[in-house]
């Protein structure tokens, strides 16, 4: 027997009826002012998700920006401000280079709040972590070639990551893309790379080439990858596996890749510097830098990056040297 609904109790939650963001009959001006950062960022991810960014993208800033609340309480988006930044910045007990990652994360997010009219200047641009920057290096072809003549590809494991760095190192692909390669992007017959714009950070679509060695390597992974999945009753289309059939990318452990894993082994192993996917990404760009006789449209164009002083980056080049080459554009 149900019992009879009491009419005192209104069931309906009105709690934030009349929080001071969702008034619409307050001015404007005073309803910014309201504006809380978590509210803020709840938007901004929204916003981010709808276009289609990565997750773990959206993971870093729902982590820098709380940490950002925690560390300063700091309660809303209009109290931020350069002190409250560097208040934060002080309050990390980790290397320069890390700060200024979490640094740029957090203006990220102040600048798609200003694109939301909830901010009316960019303050954040004059702040700044000085870095004395390691100059990285890319692998070489030798490194490259000395690794895969070590591994031994009639095992499953060796053989996937073979195939997962040599394709880093003749296109150039991020470990994010490379984990999301499905099959259908692979064009065997003419040794093509055809990624869509999803896979990408820049959303655009790209065609990159790549040898017979890795033709090989592919059709050969694509048989064991069928075997293995027939074995553990698995439906993906995905180029790069786990022993169990599964994708090397964890969704729950946005940091954790199986091939990331791997190739860090490798490296200690083997003695090997740069056996890591940005140092394979890097050599490619230095390689093709170099083949092309410092075409860095090409380059750019190559590593999906949306503007040429991301790669000037890339490539370590000063810059009197990047304005020489931006020259040959005008």
């Amino acid at each position: 027997m149900s019992k009879k609904r009491n009419g005192l109790a209104v069931n309906a939650d009105l709690s934030s009826m009349f929080n001071a963001e969702n008034d619409v009959n307050m001015p404007a001006v005073n309803r910014k002012a309201a504006l809380s950062i978590e509210k803020a960022l709840e938007i901004v991810v929204r916003q981010m998700r709808a276009s289609g960014l990565r997750e773990r993208t959206v993971s870093d800033y729902e982590t820098y920006v709380m940490d950002f609340v925690i560390k300063t309480d700091v309660e809303y988006l209009l109290a931020i401000d350069a002190d409250t930044i560097y208040d934060w910045l002080s309050s990390m007990n980790v290397k320069p280079t890390t700060k200024r990652v979490r640094l740029k994360c957090f203006c990220a997010f102040l600048g798609k709040c200003f694109n939301n009219g909830w901010l009316t200047d960019m303050f954040w641009k004059n702040i700044r972590i000085r870095v004395d920057e390691e100059v990285k290096e890319g692998a070489t072809e030798e490194d490259v070639f000395n690794i895969l003549r070590l591994l031994d590809l009639s095992r499953f494991i060796e053989l996937r990551d073979a195939a997962a760095i040599l394709t880093i190192h003749q296109t150039g692909i991020r470990l994010a893309t490379l984990s999301a390669l499905e099959e259908r992007h692979v064009d065997l017959e003419n040794c093509l790379l055809r990624i869509e714009g999803a896979l990408l950070k820049n959303r655009k679509v790209i065609l990159l080439p790549f040898d017979g060695r890795l033709q090989k390597l592919f059709e050969v992974l694509f048989e064991q990858n069928r075997i293995i999945r027939e074995e553990k009753g698995v439906q993906n289309e995905y180029v790069f596996i786990t022993q169990s059939g599964e994708s090397v990318f964890n969704e729950n452990s946005p940091k954790s890749n199986a091939i990331a894993k791997r190739l860090n082994f490798y490296k200690r192993t083997y003695g090997i510097k740069n056996i890591n996917p940005h140092g394979l990404r890097r050599g490619f760009a230095k390689d093709i830098y170099r083949r092309s006789k410092g075409d860095l449209a090409l380059v750019s164009k190559a590593l999906g990056h949306s503007d040429f002083a991301v790669t000037a980056r890339y490539l370590h080049l000063e810059p009197e040297e990047v304005a020489d080459k931006l020259r040959e554009f005008r």
